[in-house]
């Protein structure tokens, strides 16, 4: 899941930075509300974290000018104006969550599981294909009941995949959602990772879930061993 964070305070950046990308985050990093307009603009992210007191627009502007636009990805903004008048006007700018600082990370993190849950679809707590088991809150994934220990990115890949499960998932749309703006679309950094994936997931497994389509991207779902994939 990505997320664009726009904060200009440098120490809160590098403390929420680092604990969401440790909590399986793609994250992108900008320090004004021009520049969150402009990243917004251009890439397609799964949540916002808006600070309200930024340089030049600030994050009441930022965010009615995104719903004007017709964004629609879910705001979560961070002050530390914590007045009652202050929420009120950035959940009429359009916002969908609020926190006041100093918080909690772990409440952040419950807050952005809640927003990611809104929407069309209600999202579930776990997900499973076959014997695969996905825990979304504790973020811990299991196969016919064992834990498969994965990395941060990892399990983020997996979760993507299996938010998906069916479908099949294109290099392109996988970059957008599970790596940032540092990401080098010529490398083979996905395709390493679905190799990983598939040793810790599928290895010794009758039944492989992890397949890729050539020219179109990776699919999961169940398929025994042997079958075309």
């Amino acid at each position: 899941m990505r997320i664009l964070l726009v904060e200009d305070e440098p120490r809160m950046v590098q403390v929420i930075a680092k604990g969401l990308r440790e909590h399986a985050y793609a994250v992108d990093v900008v320090g004004d509300g021009d520049a969150a307009l402009y990243q917004a603009a251009v890439n397609d992210y799964d949540l916002i974290i808006l600070d309200v007191m930024l340089s030049g627009r600030d994050g009441f502007e930022v965010c009615r000018e995104l719903r004007a636009r017709g964004d629609a990805t879910p705001v979560l903004m961070l002050t530390a104006r914590a007045t009652v008048d202050d929420r009120i006007a950035g959940l009429d700018s359009g916002a969908d969550d609020y926190l006041t600082k100093p918080f909690s990370f772990r409440e952040l993190l419950a807050r952005l599981r809640a927003l990611s849950r809104r929407g069309n679809e209600v999202r579930p707590d776990q997900i499973q294909v076959e014997d695969l088991i996905i825990d979304l809150a504790g973020q811990k994934v299991f196969r016919a009941g064992r834990q498969i220990e994965l990395t941060a990115k990892e399990y983020s890949l997996l979760e993507h995949l299996a938010r998906h499960a069916g479908q099949v998932v294109s290099r392109a749309e996988i970059a957008e959602h599970v790596w940032d703006q540092s990401f080098d679309p010529f490398s083979n950094t996905i395709e390493v990772f679905v190799n990983r994936l598939r040793k810790k997931v599928d290895d010794q497994r009758a039944v492989k879930l992890i397949h890729t389509r050539r020219g179109q991207g990776y699919i999961l779902e169940p398929h025994s061993d042997g079958s075309p994939s």
